[in-house]
């Protein structure tokens, strides 16, 4: 994508002579113009210090320096795949990938069990500006309590948890279901009963600051039994790397405008960059009527202020928005989200997966053997809000162009695989939808699906530039590939964290005619950016064919 700066120099342009630039940079659909694509990672690599090739990706991310991070793991075959977390400096040419965590390693303290991770919940997230990285890992019990009087084990405890690194590249321990343990009273949930505990940790945790994580936990009212959620970050470095958990918001929280005093009913895990954290926060998840994005200080995250308030009308429409996604992408400034507009819905119908874990694929064949239905907003948008100005841009929106921006996969656990083991915390498995957005200053890229039934990573690099293809399914994986050249491009995944400084990481697969014809991996996008002194002649380039193109219009129509 095209920098900061690039942008304001070209703001001054018309869309039609940025249209022509764009032409001049892009002369075919396949050439992905805006960027030079290269593999951080394929199935033709081994995963270090195994014989096991890469398999299957999850959506990366990366920081502003190209330290890409990501889960991936091998083919299943005779023995258990390998499942981990990884990374790549594409930074540095000719870097290898290094492991950071997979089902041997061991889980950091507190652990006095001995205990590995044994899973890798969600995609790892990267700070932008440091190569402070966080991710959510299972495990066994990594906590067992002893009696002191008989040398007995009372009980074992910790099985999920949030973990991040340390300026050294150490895995150490963001939150954990500790928080009941007087040693580990400091993992606490804040706001609630003394020696309350977490849950769970859904969704994927958010590094800044190199020092802070910020992330989504579940809990349980001592005095109700009642479940609630929020939304919390702590710092693993401050006082000895025994911070207590912050609040930003949670169940008990009013929702910031509320006349009927209405408190959070479900929270989103938060994006944070830069000394903030931006997040959803409704009254009713599957039906809300109040709340919106929110936006915190962590120096003083006890005021929330709003972002965007489920109601509003944006500028560039005359529908109000009535329903938010859950994905934020933040860069401090600026968060990129979906939203759909008005109440109009159509009908969609999913069919089961083919290929995957064929525990899941059964389940989903039982529970849904006609397809899954169920209703999606028509008018959908992709959006950019500035949080200093509130000054909102709709980047695209469903219509002649576009078809959703919604996209479904059916995941979780399959019923009976895990059931009653010690360290199984993962949800039964159902349909599950997001959105794919991620920023960077005022340009972002986003997924959707066109009319055409095409599937794409689509890019915004300014208000003043027409949307950009950068790939789409059905083109050749070797624009993104040389080892994937004759294939055609099926799936593509970009999530929050992937777009920074011009650097662009997504994961996508391809297919042949033939079942065993596949490739996968994950790719590095550099944008190729002109430089100042070059853009006043690519203007003028754009200037002169648009010239020529009303000339030759001209001379047909005297002809």
């Amino acid at each position: 994508m095209l920098r900061k700066t690039t942008f304001l120099l070209i703001h001054s342009t018309t869309v039609a002579v940025a249209t022509a630039i764009c032409g001049i940079l892009a002369p075919s659909a396949e050439a992905a113009s805006f960027f030079s694509f290269t593999p951080v990672v394929n199935n033709g690599d081994l995963i270090p210090n195994t014989n096991n090739f890469f398999n299957s990706y999850n959506q990366p991310s990366i920081n502003e320096r190209g330290l890409v991070v990501f889960r991936a793991r091998s083919q299943g075959g005779a023995g258990q795949p390998v499942s981990g977390i990884f990374a790549r400096d594409m930074g540095i040419p000719g870097s290898p990938i290094n492991t950071l965590a997979t089902r041997t390693t061991a889980v950091p303290f507190p652990n006095n069990t001995g205990a590995t991770f044994n899973e890798f919940p969600s995609f790892p997230r990267i700070d932008s500006e440091t190569d402070m990285l966080a991710f959510r890992g299972q495990s066994q019990p990594v906590w067992q309590v002893i009696d002191p009087s008989t040398g007995e084990t009372v009980t074992k405890v910790g099985t999920t948890g949030v973990y991040t690194t340390n300026p050294a590249g150490d895995l150490i321990t963001g939150a954990t279901q500790l928080g009941s343990l007087s040693d580990f009273s400091f993992f606490q949930v804040p706001g609630a009963t003394a020696g309350t505990k977490f849950d769970q940790f859904p969704g994927a945790p958010s590094p800044t600051d190199g020092n802070t994580v910020a992330f989504k936990g579940n809990w349980t009212d001592s005095g109700t039994g009642t479940g609630k959620t929020g939304v919390y970050f702590r710092n693993v470095l401050a006082n000895g790397g025994q911070s207590i958990v912050n609040l930003i918001a949670d169940s008990n929280t009013l929702i910031p405008g509320t006349t009927l005093g209405t408190k959070f009913g479900s929270t989103a895990p938060p994006s944070a960059a830069k000394g903030q954290a931006v997040f959803l926060g409704v009254d009713n998840e599957e039906n809300p009527t109040e709340g919106g994005i929110y936006q915190a200080l962590l120096s003083d995250p006890t005021i929330l202020n709003t972002v965007v308030a489920l109601g509003s009308t944006p500028a560039g429409t005359d529908k109000a928005i009535t329903r938010l996604g859950e994905a934020l992408s933040f860069d401090g400034r600026n968060v990129a989200y979906w939203g759909a507009l008005g109440t109009e819905t159509r009908t969609i119908t999913l069919s089961c997966p083919t290929e995957g874990n064929k525990d899941l694929v059964e389940f989903c064949n039982q529970e849904y053997p006609e397809g899954f239905t169920t209703e999606v907003p028509v008018n959908q948008g992709i959006f950019l809000t500035d949080v200093k100005t509130l000054e909102t841009r709709l980047v695209a929106q469903t219509g002649s162009d576009y078809a959703d921006f919604v996209f479904w996969n059916f995941s979780g656990r399959p019923p009976g695989v895990g059931e009653g083991e010690e360290g199984t915390d993962a949800e039964l498995a159902r349909w599950r939808s997001t959105s794919f957005v991620a920023t960077e200053g005022s340009g972002l890229v986003f997924k959707a699906l066109k009319t055409s039934g095409v599937q794409g990573l689509y890019s915004s690099l300014s208000p003043d530039l027409p949307i950009h293809t950068v790939v789409e399914t059905g083109m050749d994986g070797g624009i993104l590939d040389p080892q994937a050249t004759g294939l055609l491009i099926s799936s593509l995944g970009v999530e929050r964290d992937g777009f920074r400084k011009g650097q662009l990481v997504f994961n996508a697969s391809m297919l042949g005619t033939a079942e065993e014809d596949s490739w996968a991996g994950i790719y590095y996008g550099k944008a190729v950016i002109p430089t100042p002194a070059l853009l006043p002649g690519l203007i003028g380039m754009g200037v002169a064919v648009l010239r020529k193109r009303r000339d030759a219009s001209e001379d047909s129509s005297n002809t």
